[in-house]
């Protein structure tokens, strides 16, 4: 069950047709997964290339600061930056190996970012009656990245990257973009996520329906105690006793068509109805 509930009937005295994720450390665990695969370049490191002990944690924590601080350099390709986060983070007898490490980096990056089954079959059984979308804060090309070689698109009727649009959450204008590609009202609408300054005041801000907060590594103690969620919980099963039932097929079906293709949305196009509004938008960190 859920922890913490307020009410344990609020979900269910609303009409909750849409849900919206948070990606990194929400649906793929990117922080675990960096620092995992940090681990397993020093080691590399240290057996394959001889590189110290000292130097290979010493390098290999310096990229990930560099990377999490800027995981992407708009004015050059994303494969070229990484590459050069690498080769500053490289003593200088090893730098020469830069592009050799980063293409081991990725490799094991992307194995360890993977939905896990309980996750994936989540999603499937969500998407049978609810509506469901992402809401990401990063650059866009590192985001999309993640979103298309993990194919969690194909889950998703809408993904919006912060990148690709003048707010990134917590500003309530994402989120209304958001409903109203889709056609949904907000108050039809639950938001989920690890932060609570982002996800869960955004959601707030933006009058959704009901906000759900998932703490990182399962720690609710905060000091944010001014911003309160609907609900925590410890998992994203959670969300089954959270949502109200709806196989009766009262709710709004999603459109199947674009269940396979959901991708960038253009801003131009797509959300040109919403008022143009000043951005405050850094998309500097990919919320790892």
């Amino acid at each position: 069950m859920a922890s913490k509930i307020k009410n344990i009937f609020k979900a269910t005295q609303k009409q909750i047709t849409t849900i919206i994720f948070d990606l990194d450390n929400t649906l793929i665990p990117t922080r675990k997964a960096d620092s995992k695969v940090i681990v397993k370049v020093s080691e590399l490191l240290q057996q394959k290339y001889a590189v110290t002990r000292d130097t290979a944690v010493q390098s290999t924590q310096t990229f990930l600061r560099a990377f999490r601080r800027c995981p992407d350099n708009p004015s050059i390709p994303l494969d070229t930056w990484r590459q050069h986060l690498w080769t500053q983070a490289l003593p200088e007898s090893h730098k020469h190996l830069s592009n050799e490490i980063y293409c081991i980096w990725l490799e094991l990056r992307y194995r360890y970012l993977q939905m896990t089954p309980e996750i994936i079959s989540l999603l499937e059984l969500l998407r049978q009656t609810y509506i469901l979308a992402i809401i990401t804060n990063g650059p866009s090309n590192a985001q999309w990245e993640k979103i298309q070689r993990l194919n969690v698109n194909k889950f998703f009727d809408c993904v919006l990257v912060s990148g690709d649009l003048p707010w990134e959450k917590p500003a309530e204008h994402i989120f209304l973009a958001c409903c109203n590609y889709l056609g949904v009202s907000t108050q039809n609408c639950v938001m989920i996520g690890d932060k609570l300054e982002t996800d869960i005041q955004g959601g707030i801000d933006a009058k959704l329906g009901l906000t759900v907060w998932l703490p990182l590594n399962g720690d609710s103690n905060t000091n944010l105690d001014n911003i309160k969620p609907d609900y925590t919980i410890n998992n994203l099963q959670e969300l089954l006793a959270i949502l109200p039932d709806n196989s009766n097929g009262n709710a709004k079906k999603p459109n199947f068509r674009t269940r396979a293709n959901a991708r960038r949305v253009p801003y131009n196009r797509r959300v040109a109805s919403l008022p143009d509004l000043e951005s405050g938008n850094s998309n500097s960190s990919d919320g790892s």
